[in-house]
């Protein structure tokens, strides 16, 4: 049974006032908070009860199956809410054995991801690609007062106006868009047989009766303890909480950050890169990793939120590709199955995941085939121009381009924006020196920068 969110909003307001008895959350684990590297943002305010209730579920490790995993464990918030280690998927299960299917991405930067939707791309949208950012940032939301929501309440939508030829798959959470909302992203891994692997939803329910019990009924009443969905949708909602009000998982606070506040200068290397990165007949990474920020302030996301086909390489790593007959085709499955899933031109389509802190990230794509920065730009540039050095090839010396993705779904990848616009035989959009210096940029954009400390080895 799946686990259910009950969209009630909650008087967030008058919780943002509360306390929570007896929450004792001080845990070496803890996220801390880089006061240097702030400038100008407040320090971290702080949490109502409802987030610090949400903080003590995110790290304890009693709430899964086998009592060893917590959110933390995979969402380490040393390094930016991402795994820590260089896995290419992550174990989990009852005893931490279990292999998952994609490479786990960060809960950084979260809150602003709007709800799934299908529609055209609004002029406003197209506009942004090329210039400041015209929709809601979450620096928005990471300035706010604790009385914001964020997405945590939002309805998939389908803008059945659009002309087919323009539908644009946007939003949703993980990479395949499958729920709309924090709270439904927090529940899932609960009953995962490869992450968390509770039974059940009454099994999750048990624990957290038995654990929090008091905790929440102080916050939500003691009526909420013999309803299984409500206590469940409440849950939810502690742990999205957390993730909104803890500033850490949206800080702001990278070089590139810096940069657009006038507040920092780039290397040589670094401006030739953000150049190569922003030139729509070179890298063209902004067409889909929106960097402008908006005109009252706002730092962009680093992401559109879209979904691409890039064809990918298969990636021998995932257990679940030895099976040849097996293809994680994204939208179209395996995790997910509804009205989107069953239409072909969604297969092979993944959300384009944002930008900031990939330089801390150990594994790249949905399937973690790439381990460097290098060879994921190298990807990009080469795909169509020289496939033979980015796909395997079968016996008779064939390239198995688009490897990992069905025949009759190659159709949906892209082929008409640069860099993948190239052709077999033409000179890919970079050579090799202009790799190097994009992936000079994209290593600013990881949270914690100092510019004091720059300026000193500058000086130096």
């Amino acid at each position: 049974m799946p686990l259910q969110i009950n969209h009630r909003l909650l008087p967030l307001i008058a919780l943002a006032g509360l306390s929570l008895p007896g929450a004792a959350v001080g845990m070496a684990s803890e996220p801390a908070t880089n006061s240097a590297a702030t400038d100008g943002y407040d320090d971290q305010p702080t949490l109502s009860a409802v987030a610090q209730l949400g903080k003590k579920l995110f790290f304890d490790p009693s709430l899964s199956g086998g009592g060893q995993m917590s959110c933390a464990t995979c969402h380490d918030p040393a390094n930016h809410y991402a795994p820590a280690n260089d896995h290419t998927i992550q174990l989990g299960g009852l005893h931490l054995d279990q292999p998952g299917i994609r490479a786990v991405p960060s809960l950084a930067y979260k809150m602003s991801t709007p709800s799934f939707s299908i529609g055209d791309e609004s002029t406003a949208d197209e506009a942004a690609e090329a210039s400041p950012m015209t929709e809601a940032s979450g620096a928005a939301l990471a300035n706010a007062s604790a009385a914001v929501v964020g997405p945590l309440t939002a309805q998939a939508i389908v803008k059945a106006d659009a002309p087919a030829a323009n539908l644009v798959p946007k939003g949703g959470m993980f990479w395949d868009g499958r729920v709309d909302s924090l709270e439904e992203q927090a529940l899932q891994p609960m009953i995962s047989p490869f992450e968390m692997a509770n039974a059940d939803t009454a099994t999750v329910y048990a624990k957290l009766k038995k654990g929090y019990g008091k905790d929440i009924s102080a916050l939500f009443g003691d009526n909420i303890l013999n309803d299984q969905d409500m206590m469940i949708s409440e849950i939810g909602f502690a742990l999205a909480r957390y993730q909104v009000e803890e500033r850490s998982f949206h800080p702001y606070t990278s070089k590139y950050d810096y940069y657009l506040r006038g507040k920092a200068v780039l290397t040589d290397a670094e401006a030739r890169g953000l150049k190569l990165f922003d030139d729509a007949n070179k890298g063209n990474c902004a067409s889909c990793h929106l960097d402008k920020m908006t005109g009252d302030g706002q730092m962009p996301n680093l992401t559109d939120f879209e979904f691409e086909a890039l064809g990918a390489p298969r990636n021998p790593a995932i257990p679940a590709n030895a099976d040849a007959r097996y293809y994680d085709t994204g939208i179209c499955g395996p995790l997910r199955s509804d009205i989107y899933s069953a239409q072909p031109q969604n297969c092979g389509l993944f959300k384009t995941p944002t930008l900031r802190n990939v330089g801390a990230r150990h594994v790249f794509f949905h399937n973690g085939v790439y381990r460097t920065l290098e060879d994921v730009t190298r990807f990009y540039v080469k795909r169509d121009t020289n496939p033979e050095e980015i796909y395997p090839k079968d016996a008779s010396g064939k390239v198995l381009k688009y490897d990992d993705l069905p025949a009759q779904y190659q159709i949906n990848i892209d082929v008409i924006d640069a860099p993948m616009n190239r052709k077999l035989g033409d000179t890919p959009a970079l050579n090799d020196a202009e790799i190097a210096d994009v992936v000079a940029f994209l290593k600013t954009l990881t949270d914690g920068y100092d510019p004091a400390k720059d300026g000193i080895k500058a000086a130096k």
